[in-house]
């Protein structure tokens, strides 16, 4: 197995759907380095056009409100709400499909979002049927939170639909700020979510277990509605991220901040990560992120130390102390959770766990596991 970085960060091409160039810098690098030369005044008034566009549209539906935004009461749904409504005019919905076991700073940010002056309906999935999915993805995927993913994408097209909205924004187009556009389309159409590894990886359908008494009703609010019907009805799906200049994880954190957002206080070691406004309303995320560095051999603290290199905030040699410190580190508490929720021993947690580790990456020493590689130079075993 070869695992090669990125010239210019430290983004392995172990993700799914990484493009490196001929070069081997990574797709996200470029998109970051193109944004010197995009026309940003012509990218704001298109949006701007799509934003009166739905408030035209919506007064001839006889609608209340202009757009769907999907938020879990976070930085970057907190940006865009904000933007939506105060620098695009618009008066949205919001939508929280609110997570199993929602932590008390996930309550905490999404009611400070709702006292910001907005509408919100809150979802929450049947906690029977998420936790037999959550298990299901657990042992089927080495994924806690694959199944309720596809719940959080679906609510705010669904309610768009059901509500006959114009208008869906979403926040982030992972094809351009992760690299992954070997799936996903690298415009500002929010439809292309259907191409992400996650809801691309298998259908609604496969999480249907008739021995679990898991059927296909059970599953509603998991599914995107159809794309070509939902068109067809005159509905827009766009990504905030491809028409605000400003857009950051680090820009969205302050901004939100600012507006009253509640980071965590753990010790960053638990949390996997160097900065506390991620991953707010739940914590099976940051034991998934552990997960998925022994999969992959990168973390969220490699995500974030990759979004600074780029924006310059760190040289990329700087970032390696940042990725050897933080990234695939899990707090205790959050694994006893973890297996309290899906109602397993802690044995029997590190029995599935180990099934998916990349064993060409990592090796188990004193009955841990510990990297092969060496953060920032290519690898081959």
């Amino acid at each position: 197995m070869k695992m090669r970085y990125c010239k210019k960060c430290l983004q392995p091409d172990t993700r799914p759907g990484i493009v490196f160039d001929d070069e081997q810098v990574c797709f996200a690098c470029r998109y970051e380095e193109s944004k010197a030369t995009i026309d940003w005044e012509a990218r704001e008034a298109e949006l701007r056009a799509i934003a009166d566009e739905a408030i035209e549209e919506s007064k001839k539906r006889g609608n209340t409100y202009d757009c769907i935004i999907g938020v879990s009461g976070g930085k970057d749904s907190t940006f865009q709400a904000v933007y939506a409504k105060e620098k695009l005019g618009l008066n949205p919905l919001l939508i929280n499909c609110m997570p199993d076991e929602i932590t008390e700073i996930g309550l905490k940010n999404i009611n400070n979002l709702n006292n910001l002056g907005f509408d919100i309906i809150s979802i929450r999935p049947n906690p029977v049927v998420a936790k037999k999915l959550a298990r299901k993805s657990f042992f089927e995927r080495g994924n806690i939170i694959a199944a309720s993913e596809y719940c959080l994408w679906a609510s705010s097209y669904i309610m768009a639909d059901k509500f006959n909205i114009p208008l869906i924004i979403q926040g982030e187009n992972a094809a351009l700020t992760l690299g992954a556009a070997k799936n996903q389309d690298t415009s500002g159409d929010a439809f292309s979510v259907v191409q992400l590894d996650t809801i691309r990886g298998a259908s609604v359908s496969s999480f249907v277990d008739l021995s679990n008494n898991i059927t296909e009703k059970d599953l509603f609010l998991y599914k995107i509605p159809d794309v070509d019907a939902m068109k067809a009805k005159g509905v827009k799906a766009i990504f905030l991220q491809y028409y605000a200049k400003e857009w950051s994880q680090v820009y969205n954190a302050d901004f939100s901040v600012a507006r009253g957002l509640t980071g965590r206080s753990d010790d960053l070691h638990n949390l996997g990560r160097y900065r506390r406004y991620t991953a707010l309303d739940s914590d099976l995320q940051i034991v998934n992120q552990m997960i998925k560095y022994l999969k992959f051999g990168f973390g969220y603290a490699t995500d974030e130390i990759c979004y600074d290199i780029r924006e310059g905030r760190f040289t990329r040699e700087d970032g390696k102390w940042y990725v050897n410190e933080y990234d695939g580190l899990c707090g205790q508490k959050y694994i006893d959770d973890a297996c309290r929720y899906l109602s397993i021993t802690e044995s029997e947690f590190w029995d599935v766990v180990d099934r998916y580790v990349n064993t060409d990456l990592f090796e188990k020493r004193d009955g841990r596991w510990v990297k092969r590689f060496t953060v920032g130079e290519d690898y081959e075993c």
